[in-house]
């Protein structure tokens, strides 16, 4: 399952507050290669078929069910001078922060 901390749920709270029409978050996850991942986040107007969604703290948030297993145990963080970062058990251990395409 994805985490989220309060201040990423606040973030994407006030983001939705401003874009009503739009009320899910997704959560993308791509290859770059054999080694690194880019992962977005957008809003957008529903979930789709091919989703897994999940609900955090009131959000909904969809990800790719091709994508779920990938993203299980990370952590998507904000902080006002970086803005969203996602965090992964493995790359933690690491100290490694991966940060968001947006």
């Amino acid at each position: 399952m994805l985490n989220l901390t309060w201040t990423a749920i606040e973030r994407l709270r006030k983001l939705i507050e401003e874009h009503p029409e739009d009320p899910v978050v997704r959560i993308t996850l791509r290859d770059l290669d054999d080694q690194r991942l880019s992962l977005a986040i957008t809003l957008e107007p529903s979930a789709q078929e091919e989703d897994e969604v999940q609900h955090i703290e009131g959000l909904t948030i969809a990800l790719e069910r091709k994508s779920v297993h990938r993203t299980n145990g990370m952590t998507v963080d904000y902080q006002e001078a970086k803005g969203f970062s996602f965090v992964h058990p493995q790359a933690n251990e690491l100290g490694l922060i991966m940060p968001s395409n947006n």
